[in-house]
């Protein structure tokens, strides 16, 4: 997967400068300091993380910082790829029950778990909200998103039997962006959602949902089988 520039957004790729931990002091270093961040995040927002910050509330030095992450930058972009990894796993995980006949409501099971990202991931949800602060953050919600309606479209055309064209990818691009708004919202106040919002985005996207089966088969199903 690609960002806008061409550059790799795949959990594997090191960027500005980040230097990958060998030694098992060193990785669980790493572990704290992105922990440290991840709070930070959760808790005061992204204005509130800088490297010093990082330092007081991981217990590292903030030279020792520095040896794994060249700036802030380097720190959002790492924790962009461990919250990116959490949507990759969830996403493959849908797309392997949708190949196996298994995702039976497959609009009420991709809320639930996408909300349970949302819920699980404080500091990611900081990142996504905070998108229009920094390229890192931007490149962060692009590779999301990305990575998301490209499971879509796999689930899509799973179920339908329809070849995955541009109306399928487009389709997808529209559910991530409104449920993305939607969950956005009912997860920003911190604590627990709003259950009848959930629902709600649940009925929204079941409607189109069944709009857009009956398009790609020529006549509307019932149920999230296959045709």
């Amino acid at each position: 997967m690609t960002d806008t520039a061409g550059r790799g957004t795949g959990p594997e790729t090191v960027r500005r400068g980040a230097r990958e931990p060998r030694q098992a002091r060193s990785r669980a270093r790493v572990e704290a300091i992105l922990g440290a961040a991840d709070r930070i995040l959760s808790q005061q927002g992204y204005e509130a993380l800088t490297m010093r910050r990082i330092a007081e509330e991981s217990g590292a030095p903030v030279g020792s910082i520095y040896q794994f992450y060249a700036d802030k930058g380097a720190v959002v972009d790492a924790l962009g790829r461990r919250y990116l990894e959490g949507f990759r796993a969830a996403t493959d995980d849908l797309v392997e029950r949708a190949v196996a006949g298994e995702l039976t409501d497959p609009v009420g099971t991709m809320v639930e778990v996408y909300a349970e990202l949302f819920r699980s991931q404080p500091g990611g949800m900081a990142l996504w909200a905070g998108r229009h602060l920094s390229p890192e953050l931007a490149r962060a919600d692009e590779a999301s998103n990305a990575l998301i309606a490209e499971g879509l479209r796999r689930i899509v055309a799973e179920l339908t039997g329809a070849p995955g064209g541009e109306l399928v990818g487009r389709a997808a691009r529209m559910v991530v962006w409104a449920a993305n708004a939607v969950l956005h919202e009912v997860f920003k106040g911190g604590g627990e959602p709003d259950a009848e919002a959930v629902d709600e985005l649940k009925r929204m996207l079941n409607a189109y949902w069944e709009d857009l089966r009956g398009r790609l088969t020529g006549g509307a199903l019932t149920g999230g089988a296959h045709p």
